[in-house]
């Protein structure tokens, strides 16, 4: 019997994924385990592994094109085994419905594909995650035509019909600002002479931070609290840390950074303030356990988030190394979905960039975010009311305060203040 192969969901964010590349071509031998393809999603790239042994036929998915997560991109059949081959579909097929998934959806790993055979005893011949949208949507197969081979009804398909039987939408409403005019292409082509740009496509990433920062601004109620800490005693220490590094054949064994050391001190702010570690849902509070900080990194088309898990009870040398190995992966697009999805509470740091202050968007389901800027020296008074200068480095907490009010923002960053000013207390 025949298995079919899908674009499994490997993201809980993802409706849509290209395929980057193929490992085998139509009519080559694969066998169970060995690696069909490799999906590039918005935040990482995914070698998906066959389910089966068999030929390779019906190779519909083709590279570089948005496919439907769900939808049918190969099949591998049986040695021998009789196959009609399937039309290429013309165009990327359409974005499954929300709450859509099939059985891959539950275990955004990858290696996990979903399987599924011919439909035993029914009279209509569809794909499982098909039947579902189809139940979904009040579509009935029947009067679908399936473009799966032998005529299999896959997602693909009742998402065009769909399509078809849905009401004409209206135009939606203008937004204020750019003189009344849609944020669209149209739009926005009309304001510039042809010859003055060029169009460049978005990428999977830049859609997924474009809709999720739109959600997050415009849903989630910011307040920002912003705090000065004095840094001298932490450069002082991270020097004499890195200097004590032990050496092994001719390299330390970890090379602290200053964000290294926000990482720890913001940890352990949130481990002491159990009433901020914790994230939002409409139908209750989830009060974490343990301190997981994401950490943003700047890759190619925008950034992504890794994650260090139980920040609060490991050393600094660990979080070094843990950020370096996360940060190098995140950059060559080879993180696991693991190592980038939840976490308890985040950080940005534009210090690097010279960028004295500013103020992030969270991320659900964080409640908080940390943006660190540039330590600098300024002016300061000291206790004595006499003028002198300090390396000084200013943040600011964006915090939900669906979750998080005021005072207990106030808590948590001053907290975190006094770890940073005081870094020896992060040692013991």
């Amino acid at each position: 019997m025949a298995t079919e192969i899908i674009l499994p969901k490997v993201d809980m964010d993802m409706a849509t994924g290209k395929i980057s590349k193929w490992f085998f071509k139509e009519g080559d031998r694969v066998g169970k385990g060995d690696v069909l393809f490799e999906i590039e999603t918005d935040k990482a790239a995914m070698e998906i592994d066959s389910p089966a042994t068999g030929i390779l036929r019906n190779v519909t998915g083709e590279e570089g094109i948005d496919i439907a997560v769900g939808s049918a991109v190969a099949w591998v059949y049986e040695e021998g085994e009789e196959y009609q081959a399937a039309p290429k579909p013309s165009a990327p097929a359409a974005p499954a419905t929300a709450g859509a998934i099939d059985a891959t959806a539950a275990h955004p790993v990858s290696g996990q594909n979903h399987t599924a055979s011919a439909d035993a005893g029914s009279a209509i011949r569809a794909t499982p995650l098909a039947r579902r949208l189809a139940r979904e949507g009040g579509i009935d197969l029947g009067s679908v035509a399936g473009t799966g081979p032998h005529g299999r009804i896959v997602s693909a398909d009742v998402s065009k019909a769909r399509i078809a039987e849905a009401p004409v939408a209206l135009p939606a409403p203008t937004g204020a600002g750019d003189n009344g005019q849609r944020a669209s292409s149209d739009g926005a082509l009309k304001q510039f002479a042809g010859g003055t740009f060029d169009l460049q496509p978005h990428t999977s990433m830049r859609k997924t931070i474009a809709r999720r920062l739109l959600e997050a601004k415009t849903t989630i109620p910011h307040f920002y609290l912003s705090v000065d800490c004095h840094i001298d005693a932490l450069l002082r220490l991270r020097t004499e840390l890195n200097a004590s590094a032990p050496v092994v054949d001719g390299t330390p064994t970890y090379k602290l950074s200053v964000n290294d050391m926000v990482i720890k001190a913001y940890a352990l702010a949130l481990g002491s303030t159990p009433d901020a570690n914790v994230s939002w849902t409409e139908e209750s509070l989830l009060r974490h356990r343990f301190v997981d900080v994401g950490v943003a990194v700047s890759v190619a088309g925008g950034l992504i988030t890794p994650i260090i898990r139980h920040a609060e009870s490991k050393t600094l040398s660990t979080i070094s190394n843990e950020m370096k190995d996360l940060a190098a992966r995140a950059r060559s697009g080879k993180l696991k979905p693991a190592e980038y999805q939840g976490g308890t509470g985040a950080i940005s740091n534009l210090g690097m960039f010279g960028v004295r202050e500013f103020a992030a968007i969270i991320n659900p389901p964080h409640s908080t975010i940390l943006a660190v800027g540039a330590g600098e020296k300024r002016p300061v008074v000291n206790a004595q009311g006499d003028l002198s200068s300090a390396t000084v480095m200013t943040v600011t907490l964006s915090t939900d305060h669906r979750a998080v009010d005021g005072a207990l923002g106030a808590e948590l960053i001053g907290k975190f203040r006094t770890l940073i000013e005081n870094p020896m207390s992060m040692l013991i």
